[in-house]
């Protein structure tokens, strides 16, 4: 019997780029170069110098602490403009819950 194949290479699709998915924080491609593309907000919102977690509390879990820090960042609106255009669905965006943003949506559509 043979031992078993040993991969050398990893799979073509291990890698996921965080740019490419706009995760907050991470420097976009030509951001020091003066970029105002659509997801340069990012780089200044206050959850991407803070720990992810609370951005992502478990089922049931407080959302005080992220939606505290939210209250004072200066790109809250661009956030929330952003869940809402993308249809996120986990998490703490501009200050709102997935619930609170289905809400606001319905009320939107509403008016």
């Amino acid at each position: 019997m043979t031992a078993p194949h040993n991969r050398s290479e990893a799979p073509a699709d291990w890698f996921v780029d965080p740019v490419e998915l706009g995760v907050p924080g991470v420097p976009r491609r030509g951001d020091d170069e003066g970029d105002d593309g659509a997801l340069s907000w990012q780089s200044e919102a206050l959850c991407s110098q803070t720990d992810p977690e609370a951005f992502f509390p478990e089922k049931g879990g407080s959302t005080r602490d992220a939606k505290r820090i939210c209250d004072s960042c200066d790109v809250r609106a661009q956030c929330l403009e952003y869940a809402l255009e993308n249809d996120e669905r986990f998490g703490i965006w501009g200050g709102l819950s997935e619930r609170e943003r289905r809400r606001l949506k319905r009320a939107q559509q509403a008016s």
